[in-house]
């Protein structure tokens, strides 16, 4: 079982969860994943691109493990550039929407001065519960 906890005292959450407790699951723990494709290669030219293909990639490796996207707990998202990336929050929003839903793990981003593939230019990494 997974259950969202947004405390009242803390600022309303948009885009993530505050806190997320789960019982009696399977926990998986995903590998980053960047914007590669299966040759190895990274694609997008964009941050919303790449971080289409990145989350892609993600939910690939959690249905290989039996999840779902509803069953990501935890989310990091590792930022080359945090301005670029703001700018296009709408855009990725939409893309989290399309291919996850409206439920929001615990979330954190974090600004990077560069990532394993020097072309890429956002990672995900993160955690599921599966029942």
């Amino acid at each position: 079982m997974i259950e969202h906890i947004n405390p009242q005292s803390l600022a309303k959450p948009s885009g993530f969860s505050h806190a997320v407790a789960v019982t009696a699951s399977k926990l998986v723990f995903l590998a980053g994943q960047t914007a590669l494709d299966a040759s190895g290669k990274i694609v997008g030219d964009t941050v919303v691109e790449q971080f289409e293909q990145a989350l892609g990639n993600l939910l690939t490796a959690l249905h290989a493990a039996g999840g779902s996207p509803s069953d990501l707990v935890s989310l990091t998202v590792y930022i080359v550039d945090m301005d670029d990336y703001r700018a296009h929050a709408r855009e990725i929003g939409a893309v989290w929407r399309r291919l996850v839903g409206s439920s929001y793990p615990a979330m954190a981003g974090i600004g990077v001065s560069r990532l394993w593939d020097v072309e890429a230019l956002v990672e995900v990494q993160g955690y599921a519960a599966v029942s």
